[in-house]
C-alpha cells in the first residue's frame, strides 16, 4: 500500500509537468510560422493586421526554381509567337490580321502559363505586391501597464484589509467581513466587466477625462478583481503567526503597529509575497473583464486615459475569425503571455528558495 501511494503521488506530479510541457509545445508549434516570419521584431512592432506594399515577384521567382523554368519557357513561347507575328505580317500585309493574331498569341501564352504553373504544383501568387504585417508591441504594453496599475491599486488596499481582519477587528466584525471578501472573489469576471463598462468607467471618465473605456479603467477594474485573492491569502498567512511571539512583543512594550511591522509581517512574509504573485498571475491572464473596459483598439497608450488592448483581449476578440498567418500570430502572442507568466512564477519561486537558505 505504501508503494502504491508513492507511485500515485509521483504520477500526479509528473502529470502536471506533462501538461505544462504539452501546452508549451502546442503553442510553439502553432506559433512557429509567425516566429519564422517576424522573429524577435514581433515584440517591438506596433502594427497588427496592417497591409503594406511589397514587390516580391522577383523574390518568389528566385526562390522557386519551378517558376524560373516556367518563366523561361513562357519567354521562349513569347519569342516564337513574335516571330510568327512578323511572318504573318509579311505574308498577309494586313495590320488588322496581324493584330488579331498577336492578341490570340498573348491569350494562348497566358493560358499556357497558368496551366503550366498548376501542373507543376506551384500556387499562382495573388496580391503579390502586398502583405499583412502583425506585431505584438501594443498588446504586450497594454497587458503590462494594466497589470502594473492593478497591482499599485490593489496591494495597499489588500494589505489594509488583511491587517484589519487579522489584528484589529473584533471577531464579530472580522467574520462577516471575511465572508464578504470571499464572496467578492467568487463573482464572475464578466460581471466585473459589465459593472466597469456601464457604471465605474463613466465615473472615472468624469474625474480624469477621456472615454469610459481606457487603460486606467481596465487597471482599476483588474485591481478590484484581485483584491479579494490577495487580502484572503495575506490574512491567512498573518493568522499563522504564533500568539506567543506577539504576546512577547506586547510584553516588551511594543505598540500594535510595531508588532505588525516587526513580528507579523516578517513571519508571514513568504505567504504575503505568494499572494501578490498569484494576484499578479490573475491580472496578467484576465480576459472578459478587461475586454469590456480597455477599448480593444490597437493604439499605443500615450496617457492612462487612452484606450488600448491587451494580449488576452486580442486572443478573445480575434481567434474565431483568424486563419493562416494571423492565427499563428495569435498563438505567438499566447506563447509570449505563457512565457511572461512562467518567468514571474519562476522568479517568485527563486526568491522563496533563496530566502529559505
Amino acid at each position: 500500500m505504501e508503494t502504491l501511494f508513492k507511485r500515485l503521488s509521483e504520477i500526479s506530479a509528473s502529470t502536471i509537468l506533462l501538461i505544462l510541457s504539452a501546452i508549451f509545445v502546442v503553442l510553439y508549434i502553432q506559433a512557429k510560422p509567425a516566429i519564422e516570419k517576424y522573429g524577435i521584431h514581433f515584440l517591438v512592432d506596433p502594427r497588427w493586421g496592417v497591409t503594406v506594399q511589397k514587390d516580391n515577384t522577383a523574390n518568389v521567382a528566385n526562390k522557386n526554381p519551378d517558376i524560373q523554368k516556367l518563366s523561361a519557357g513562357v519567354s521562349n513561347d513569347a519569342m516564337e509567337s513574335d516571330n510568327v507575328k512578323i511572318n504573318d505580317d509579311n505574308d498577309l500585309g494586313s495590320d488588322d490580321l496581324a493584330g488579331s493574331e498577336s492578341l490570340d498569341s498573348d491569350n494562348d501564352i497566358a493560358v499556357e502559363d497558368d496551366d503550366a504553373l498548376a501542373a507543376a504544383g506551384v500556387e499562382k501568387p495573388q496580391n503579390s505586391n502586398t502583405e499583412v504585417i502583425y506585431g505584438g508591441l501594443i498588446p504586450i504594453v497594454g497587458t503590462v501597464l494594466s497589470t502594473i496599475l492593478a497591482m499599485f491599486f490593489a496591494v495597499p488596499i489588500a494589505m489594509g484589509i488583511a491587517i484589519f481582519l487579522s489584528e484589529i477587528a473584533p471577531p464579530f466584525v472580522a467574520k462577516p467581513v471575511g465572508i464578504a471578501i470571499e464572496l467578492l472573489a467568487a463573482i464572475p469576471s464578466i460581471i466585473y466587466g459589465m459593472w466597469g463598462l456601464f457604471y465605474f468607467g463613466p465615473f472615472i471618465a468624469e474625474i480624469f477625462g477621456g472615454s469610459s473605456v481606457n487603460l486606467l479603467v481596465a487597471g482599476l477594474v483588474l485591481g478590484v478583481m484581485i483584491i479579494p485573492f490577495m487580502a484572503s491569502l495575506t490574512r491567512d498567512s498573518m493568522n499563522t503567526t504564533p500568539n506567543v511571539l506577539k504576546e512577547s512583543a506586547y510584553a516588551m512594550g511594543a505598540t500594535k503597529f510595531e508588532v505588525i511591522k516587526d513580528v507579523v509581517f516578517p513571519y508571514a512574509k513568504q505567504g504575503i509575497i505568494g499572494s501578490m504573485i498569484l494576484a499578479l498571475g490573475r491580472a496578467l491572464g484576465e480576459t472578459m473583464a478587461v475586454a469590456f473596459v480597455i477599448g480593444g483598439v490597437f493604439n499605443f497608450p500615450h496617457k492612462l486615459t487612452d484606450p488600448t488592448v491587451s494580449i488576452p483581449v486580442v486572443l478573445a476578440n480575434n481567434f474565431a475569425e483568424s486563419s493562416g498567418l494571423s492565427l499563428s500570430a495569435l498563438f505567438y502572442l499566447a506563447l509570449i503571455l505563457f512565457v511572461i507568466s512562467f518567468i514571474v512564477i519562476s522568479f517568485a519561486k527563486f526568491y522563496f528558495l533563496r530566502d529559505k537558505k
